[in-house]
């Protein structure tokens, strides 16, 4: 069934992960006894109630009451869907997707991705066999490119002709169609033509490592320079970054990401082992791209020329990264000297000295303190006023935080004047529960809780029947829950949890597992307790059904006898 992501698959993935490690990623995590704790990302809070468990694989904000798995920390804190989470932990762990899965709404676009490979492996076999492909070559080799990379980023050849690629994938109207709707073809004066021809080809991957598209570079003076795919209903410029997916398959862990603006920067940087960078496809940097690289990062490097229209370029970019710099990450920026791009520079100085230029990046802050402070006289009281009126709305983009505490107090020190403003306690999103009594509960809800909270339960001996027939919600889930752990004695909290598709469900379990029970010191007895109540509400629910019906003659001879059964074990106790 195409969008559906199996169940299975869920519980593969969640038992993969380890939640502690995606939540320390984003939200720094310090140990208290067996669990891990922080201030909540989700309210401001002075005092840590936000609490990780990695033997459940949950986590609970005992403030707010935020709770759920690594899937639904991702879709909270990066605001993600949940095929988008799926998606984002299944890469981190190099856990492959099913083929049936469907993440787009809407049309199926597998023949579009069929089709765009189909491309890719075409350009791809044109730079090794073309006859026209040796000038491509030679100006790969110039630029000190190897065979290796450029097979590394599926690099290819669109040879001259207007319809090379149309006459070799477009046998059909209905592919003709496709290879349009693909962004492959052109239109003008009535004809269908080649979109890309004469230029060296590099195939834009998605995160999965799908072809969404392409860029087009001339090998001479031609013009435009770059040619990219347009917008298809695969791709998508304001989304989509060149080389984060081949970056993310060189290296496991990834200190942070270099944007560029082009993608023979990319590759030429590559070449020199510098494989941590990646370029817009000629666009400014967006919220999407840069959601999408915090997402593989804690930072993030702006590198643009030193000329005027790089640091007005860096300063868009910076306004687009002050909403998105909650804790724990971090922006900076890398101006070049005049003259010089990525690729010419690290041929001349190497990488060891390029990598070094990278550790000497402009933090954040002192490129927006220093670029208002240039406007401004700094030697005067009215120029430091001036000064914080300046900097005050860019603070204001800020989250709340550490990181916005921070810039405050350096905007104070630059000042000399108190400009932090103390704004009023927030109200939680949840009523506090942490402290009080413990909610009162059904038996059949205790029994649950107990039940994700200590799975090992399920493995108990002798457990009391009769309660599974009642027809309720509850007692359904409860013999679900104990058959799943019963086949599956390993599962966590979270697999449990996320084991159901509807919404609500997981929702009400989530608040279960992280319940706060009072459970002594046998929470096998309690657990055994709970099935017993609910047997005993069965037996009640039954013998309350037979004695509607008032007349014996009405009732069966298996009525009767569980009738007389009831009634035996009502006196006996």
């Amino acid at each position: 069934m195409a969008g559906r992501i199996p169940p299975e698959f869920i519980d593969n993935l969640l038992s993969r992960v380890d939640v502690v490690d995606i939540i320390n990623q984003r939200v720094p995590l310090r140990r208290a006894g067996h669990e891990y704790k922080a201030c909540c990302p989700f309210h401001d809070e002075k005092t840590p109630s936000f609490t990780v468990s990695p033997n459940k694989q949950f986590y609970h904000c005992f403030g707010c009451g935020a709770h759920g798995t690594a899937l639904g920390f991702l879709m909270e804190y990066d605001r993600l869907s949940f095929p988008e989470a799926v998606e984002e932990l299944a890469t981190s762990v190099g856990l492959e997707l099913p083929t049936e899965i469907a993440f787009q709404q809407g049309p199926d676009n597998r023949p579009l991705y069929d089709l765009l490979e189909e491309a890719a492996d075409w350009y791809s076999k044109q730079l090794h066999q073309h006859p026209e492909a040796q000038r491509a070559t030679e100006y790969l080799q110039q630029r000190g490119l190897s065979g290796e990379i450029a097979r590394d980023f599926r690099m290819g050849f669109a040879p001259p002709g207007w319809n090379n690629l149309m006459k070799q994938l477009g046998g059909s109207p209905e592919r003709l169609r496709l290879l349009e709707k693909a962004g492959l073809l052109s239109s003008g004066k009535g004809r269908q033509y080649d979109r890309f021809r004469d230029r060296i080809i590099f195939p834009i991957r998605d995160t999965r490592g799908r072809v969404v598209g392409f860029g087009g570079r001339v090998m001479g003076d031609d013009t435009p320079k770059y040619l990219n795919s347009p917008e298809t209903p695969v791709f998508h410029k304001g989304r989509e970054l060149y080389g984060l997916y081949e970056a993310r398959q060189a290296l496991k862990d990834i200190d942070a990401l270099l944007v560029v603006e082009g993608y023979m920067d990319v590759v030429a940087l590559a070449q020199h082992g510098i494989r941590n960078a990646v370029a817009t496809l000629g666009t400014a940097t967006t919220p999407d791209h840069l959601e999408k690289l915090f997402r593989s990062t804690p930072r993030v490097i702006f590198c643009f020329d030193g000329d005027r229209a790089g640091r007005d370029a860096a300063w868009k970019a910076l306004e687009t990264a002050l909403p998105l710099l909650r804790d724990g990450r971090q922006a900076s920026f890398l101006f070049l000297p005049e003259g010089e791009d990525p690729d010419s520079l690290v041929r001349q100085i190497g990488e060891d000295d390029f990598r070094e230029n990278l550790q000497q990046a402009q933090p954040l802050s002192d490129f927006l303190f220093g670029k208002l402070a240039g406007q401004v006289d700094m030697t005067t009281l009215d120029g430091r006023a001036r000064l914080v009126s300046l900097a005050r709305p860019y603070l204001d983009k800020l989250p709340k935080g550490v990181f916005r505490d921070m810039m405050e107090q350096q905007l104070t020190e630059l000042s000399g004047r108190n400009i932090i403003r103390k704004s009023p306690a927030p109200t939680p999103r949840y009523k506090t529960r942490s402290g009080k009594r413990p909610t009162l509960m059904k038996p059949v809800h205790r029994a649950i809780a107990l039940l994700l909270q200590y799975p090992e339960l399920a493995g108990m001996e002798d457990l009391p029947k009769g309660w599974e027939d009642q027809d309720s919600r509850g007692v359904k889930i409860l013999s679900k829950l104990l058959d799943i752990l019963r086949a599956n004695p390993n599962y966590t909290t979270a697999v449990l949890v996320e084991h159901w598709e509807e919404d609500d469900i997981r929702h009400h379990l989530g608040k279960l597992a992280m319940a706060e029970l009072v459970v002594f010191d046998d929470q096998e007895e309690q657990f055994r307790g709970c099935l017993q109540r609910l047997e005993k509400e069965a037996r009640q629910n039954s013998a309350s059904k037979l004695r509607h019906k008032l007349r014996p003659s009405d009732m069966t001879e298996e009525e009767k006898n569980l009738l007389r059964r009831l009634y035996s074990n009502k006196k006996k106790q």
